[in-house]
């Protein structure tokens, strides 16, 4: 059985960061729980947001690790954390930070279907207004499709 993608122990709704860095740590601290990715790859991902910056537009951001932190990620995986006040993401706001960690380039396919829920504005407004872990889960569970 092949692991999924986007586990419900990976989604907080209710995140603890209030800075972008913390934000960074939260998502990444979820992949380095879930056995995905070594802390290693935790650290490249700030490096990548130093170079430049994963803010997405409609409150999300896509913190990843560079292309240098390939060897820390052992399997593919995706965290997503909730916040409730936006955090100030190099000047934008950020509600939704989703860790990213992709095996032989499967994150570029996971990428473009966050990229799909996201660019819809009514599917970010049931986001923002899920009420629970489990239903966060269930409204981006199709990322786990093949």
């Amino acid at each position: 059985m092949t692991q999924s993608i986007l586990e419900p122990k990976n989604v907080v709704a209710a995140g603890a960061a209030t800075t972008r860095d913390e934000a960074i740590r939260e998502a990444g601290a979820l992949l380095v729980a879930a056995g995905a990715v070594k802390q290693e790859y935790v650290d490249s991902m700030f490096e990548r947001e130093n170079s430049v910056s994963t803010y997405m537009g409609n409150f999300l951001a896509i913190p990843h690790g560079t292309n240098d932190a390939k060897e820390s990620i052992v399997r593919s995986a995706l965290s997503l954390v909730r916040y409730a006040e936006p955090i100030d993401w190099d000047g934008q706001p950020v509600k939704f930070a989703v860790g990213i960690a992709g095996l032989n380039n499967e994150h570029l396919e996971i990428l473009s279907k966050i990229a799909i829920v996201f660019s819809d504005e009514d599917e970010v407004q049931k986001l923002i207004d899920a009420g629970s872990q489990d239903e966060i889960f269930a409204l981006l569970e199709e990322v786990n499709a093949e």
